[in-house]
């Protein structure tokens, strides 16, 4: 459902900047070429924004709290098995999948990211409370190598396609990637004990 917030100039404005930063990236966008796709002036945009780059920041954080919707979905929903939240992030981030991919190889979207991993953290702090040994690495820390892993595909996503033999971003390849992810999660590639041994291998300055 359409949010009301997105009926306006300004939600116009922030989805016409998503599409030309992700077309031409951050520094060759213009404001011009902004309101000419939003239908509104330069003025208008300035008005609203200031600047191009407080315009990015304005996306950053709309991707942000997109974000923490489908987290917050995912935790509401009580039959999770009827969902598949790979194709439901997919939907959601579909129209924006060329300013994500962009950003991110210019290193910018640090919302985004950070995002991530405060999402990850929270699920990371449920999931200790059911371990039987005491974590070896910090939650942030572990919550920030998730986030790096899950929007690996999406950088790579050329690369995860050409090996899946499907187009991720397909409604095929989200089905065999979420496939894919609950068998890797689901079977461990090591045991405790093999962990503990590979562990106590590791310099011990690194802690």
């Amino acid at each position: 459902m359409t949010e009301p917030e997105d009926l306006t100039a300004r939600a116009r404005i922030r989805d016409a900047a998503l599409r030309h930063f992700g077309e031409h990236g951050f520094d060759r966008a213009t404001i011009r070429g902004i309101a000419e796709t939003a239908g509104v002036s330069s003025g208008l945009v300035r008005h609203h924004f200031g600047s191009k780059e407080a315009l990015r920041d304005a996306c950053d954080a709309h991707l942000a709290k997109a974000l923490g919707k489908i987290n917050d979905q995912v935790r509401a929903d009580s039959s999770p098995g009827d969902v598949n939240y790979v194709a439901v992030a997919g939907a959601v981030f579909g129209p924006y999948r060329s300013y994500v991919l962009r950003a991110l190889t210019e290193g910018r979207a640090a919302p985004v990211f950070d995002e991530l991993v405060r999402l990850g953290a929270q699920w990371l702090a449920e999931a200790d409370e059911k371990r039987s040994d005491a974590p070896e690495v910090s939650r942030e820390a572990r919550a920030t190598v998730g986030a790096a892993m899950a929007l690996s595909v999406a950088v790579l996503h050329e690369h995860v396609s050409r090996g899946l033999g499907v187009e991720v971003f397909s409604p095929e390849g989200a089905d065999l990637l979420a496939r894919a992810l609950l068998d890797i999660y689901s079977h461990p590639y090591l045991s405790p004990e093999e962990a503990a041994e590979m562990r106590d291998r590791l310099p011990q300055g690194g802690k």
